[in-house]
């Protein structure tokens, strides 16, 4: 492996040597080359040929089938912490969509051989069968740590024919660094991007109540829209008794109303937006969906990209993080509980909203769209290793979000409460919202009713209105 920080015009992989890793006696040639004219060389993982992508680290230790699953990471090159990756293989139950998403797999110490009863095939194999090119034999923390130092920025991966061109006298050549790097700097930046609609469904889908509520009436029927959603999530309210009525990305208010179907007055409904990938600064088609479920004060749920959606239908601006949250081990605090919980996070944007007042007490704020229209807000959950927003609470409407994937693939099962609170929403709203626990510690006390002044929250945030 070898390290430039400088672009170079002298060649970027080495000669070859014999392979440490898999059943070849040789390997291919592979290098990864940052957007700053960075290079890391290696070998080819998976497909061979070129690849761009925005590079982000993910820190889970396991889980990496749900990872390259995740539609959230469309358009990314993810780079494992995990320093040995693919000793499970790949099975036919544990995928979160219909296929891989990351454009680029980086990882160090590849598995030399699958040992698990469930897998069908390699991760080496899976790769290569679907495209994606990757590399091994990096030094992933030292590149991880270049990332939470400068930043992620864009990559590509270059290995096979895509390393070499023809010179002038005909003769094949390796290419020089400065055309690799060149190739990167011209790759689309994820600031801006508008990648839901490249993601979602092209149909709708129904996703029926099952197990102990297979064949019974729903509890609640919910219209779930798919910014890139993952399988596991409509899952995980059916598992509750809903009815999920999954639809596409460009649905609009008429399309999400036709969904409930002829559903009884009074029948629980509700709206949630999943998780996705992209800039929320350019989603502007789903804020004003969202608006238009608020207006008619229809339940809402949201999740990661459907947390940054609230934030900006409500009037809130989002930023770009550094080197944003990826994994299955990011710490946060329900402030309605106050108890921390074990996430699963992939985003690299957040809602910048009040966190807390002058006092350190959660800050009630009034949502900033439409002249406060919206009533009250306050930050829900909060990210305990950077206090970052991690989710949103209405105190006057019956909606709520968080940042991460409570439905633990992969995952903890620390967040599955989440979506017990909205059924209990869909189907009581009158217990909304939860009230604020004090601050350090002690039992929230009951909740007041969605839309009143009641008590909502702790007296010490009330002064803030």
């Amino acid at each position: 492996m070898t390290t430039t920080t400088e672009p170079t015009t002298e060649p970027a992989t080495g000669p070859a040597t014999e392979a440490t890793t898999g059943p070849a006696a040789g390997f291919t040639p592979a290098v990864l080359v940052l957007e700053d004219g960075s290079t890391f060389a290696g070998r080819a993982y998976g497909a061979t040929g070129s690849t761009f992508g925005e590079l982000v680290f993910s820190t889970g230790m396991t889980g990496y089938q749900e990872t390259l699953t995740d539609p959230s990471y469309h358009r990314q090159i993810v780079v494992m912490t995990a320093p040995h990756v693919g000793n499970t293989g790949v099975n036919d139950e544990d995928p979160e969509s219909g296929r891989i998403w990351v454009s680029g797999y980086v990882v160090r110490d590849p598995a030399r051989r699958v040992s698990n009863w469930r897998a069908r095939r390699s991760l080496d194999e899976e790769l290569a069968a679907q495209g994606v090119v990757g590399v091994s034999g990096l030094d992933t923390r030292a590149l991880t740590r270049r990332l939470r130092e400068e930043g992620v920025m864009r990559a590509g991966i270059f290995s096979g024919d895509a390393l070499f061109e023809q010179g002038p006298s005909g003769a094949v050549r390796e290419r020089p660094v400065t055309d690799l790097v060149a190739q990167v700097v011209a790759s689309p930046q994820m600031a801006g991007a508008n990648l839901a609609p490249e993601v979602s469904t092209e149909q709708a889908y129904v996703v029926e109540p099952s197990g102990e509520f297979a064949g019974r009436v729903p509890v609640a029927t919910v219209v779930a829209v798919d910014l890139g959603i993952k399988s596991m999530t409509p899952r995980r309210l059916a598992e509750r008794g809903v009815r999920v009525v999954v639809v596409p990305q460009r649905s609009s208010i008429e399309d999400v109303l036709a969904a409930f179907g002829e559903l009884p007055e009074g029948a629980p409904r509700g709206v949630f937006f999943s998780n996705g990938p992209g800039d929320p600064d350019a989603a502007e088609h789903e804020v004003g969906l969202l608006r238009e479920v608020l207006d008619r004060r229809i339940p809402f749920f949201g999740i990661c990209f459907g947390n940054q959606i609230l934030g900006r239908a409500l009037g809130f601006g989002t930023f770009k993080l550094g080197y944003g949250h990826r994994g299955i081990n990011q710490p946060v605090q329900d402030r309605t509980t106050g108890k921390v919980e074990v996430t699963a996070h992939n985003h690299g944007f957040a809602v910048d909203a009040p966190v807390v007042d002058g006092s350190g007490a959660p800050a009630v704020s009034v949502a900033p769209h439409g002249e406060g229209r919206y009533g009250r807000v306050v930050v829900s959950h909060v990210g305990l290793n950077d206090q970052v927003v991690e989710g949103l609470m209405c105190l006057d409407l019956p909606a709520f979000s968080v940042q991460y994937h409570p439905e633990a693939a992969a995952g903890p099962h620390d967040a599955a409460y989440l979506f017990d609170r909205f059924v209990g929403l869909l189907t009581d709203p009158g217990d909304w919202p939860p009230r604020l626990a004090p601050p350090g510690g002690g039992a929230a006390q009951p909740a007041g009713s969605c839309g009143t002044a009641a008590d909502s929250v702790v007296d010490e945030t009330e002064e803030n209105l």
